[in-house]
């Protein structure tokens, strides 16, 4: 793993200094994330920094690639897919792009990951696996455009996607290598790092938003080193699900909850349980601590089933069960009004 830190490292720096450039250009070009009545930030502030996290994330693991550290059908599935998303996502932040365009290009990234992954074949967790059969690719695709756009939507609070990368890197990393896979674990540091040096101007009060160009890519990088991970015998997909368990639960159910309603899934709206946490007078950087130590109680959890896999399944409905206690209380807690409560979000 010590062979690992100077690349992420250097990622790190990249992102970093990247950000910094990319403010800049936000400003000179007016990409400004304004106050609306669905948002609940109250300044304009430059979008897009996530474009930084893409340069420095994609760089390395073509770099990493190219070196042979990392396989190389698993760098041609990041890197082509990769680039699609974070090109639309690009788009979106500087002009705008229609829904039914960003989520064609999100399943056409999907498709190349597959196709260079060699397909779904399986998912399994403690020495059991569901064979897919021709249902394997159509559960990657779903899986794949669904991860890309949950972290999307979850980019809301400053701090709170930037951490939440950063974690589940730095975790997965830990159960990677431990796993013996060095190179999918070299991976998950690069977007961790990538991740952390844009957190720098993320952190509340947030300089420079992410934007769409960089939750995206995140959402996606992480969905198929999940498939990756699960092809090479190191990690499930299911293990991947519960890290991402925060964002993956609280997304999945507020957007079923709105299509029960009736309401337009794809519209901005401030429903999810982080938001009503910030309604609620809950600053930044508490709601981004808070997940950074649900986090960890995953990992927790994580580790639990990795050291006795016959408690996966035991371990999953643990999760689901207190995530959804936590997405009761906070739901059922009502909100405040936004200029009572001293916090800013977006």
């Amino acid at each position: 793993m010590r062979e690992a830190l100077l690349p992420a490292l250097l990622t790190f720096a990249a992102s970093w200094v990247l950000t910094g450039w990319v403010l800049r250009y936000a400003l000179r070009n007016s990409m400004l994330d304004l106050p609306n009545p669905r948002g609940s930030h109250s300044t304009a502030t430059p979008r897009g920094g996530g474009l930084a996290i893409a340069v420095a994330v994609l760089a390395g693991i073509g770099a990493a690639g190219e070196a042979g550290w990392i396989p190389q059908e698993v760098a041609a599935a990041l890197l082509g897919g990769g680039l699609m998303v974070a090109a639309i996502g690009w788009l979106d932040d500087r002009r705008g792009v229609g829904v039914g365009v960003r989520l064609a290009v999100h399943f056409a990234a999907a498709g190349w990951a597959i196709w260079w992954l060699g397909g779904v074949p399986a998912l399994g967790a403690g020495g059991s696996a569901v064979q897919l059969g021709v249902f394997g690719p159509v559960v990657g695709l779903l899986g794949i455009a669904w991860a890309t756009n949950c972290y999307n939507f979850m980019d809301g609070s400053d701090g709170l996607a930037g951490a939440q990368a950063v974690m589940v890197g730095v975790v997965g990393a830990l159960f990677l290598f431990g796993s013996g896979h060095a190179d999918l674990g070299l991976i998950a540091l690069l977007i961790a790092g990538a991740a952390a040096g844009f957190l720098i101007w993320n952190w509340s009060p947030a300089r420079i938003f992410m934007g769409d160009v960089g939750s995206g890519l995140l959402g996606f990088l992480f969905a198929v080193l999940a498939l990756a991970s699960e092809r090479s015998g190191a990690l499930p997909v299911l293990a991947w699900i519960l890290l991402l368990g925060v964002f993956g639960f609280d997304a999945t159910v507020t957007l079923l909850r709105r299509m029960w309603r009736g309401e337009r899934w794809y519209q901005a709206h401030r429903t999810h349980a982080y938001q009503r946490a910030i309604q609620r007078g809950w600053s930044h950087a508490q709601v981004a601590g808070a997940v950074v130590l649900l986090d960890l109680a995953l990992g927790g959890l994580v580790w639990v089933a990795w050291r006795w896999p016959g408690l996966w399944l035991a371990v999953a409905i643990c999760a689901v069960v207190g995530l959804a206690a936590l997405y009761v209380r906070v739901q059922q807690a009502g909100s405040i009004p936004l200029d009572t409560s001293g916090a800013r979000s977006r």
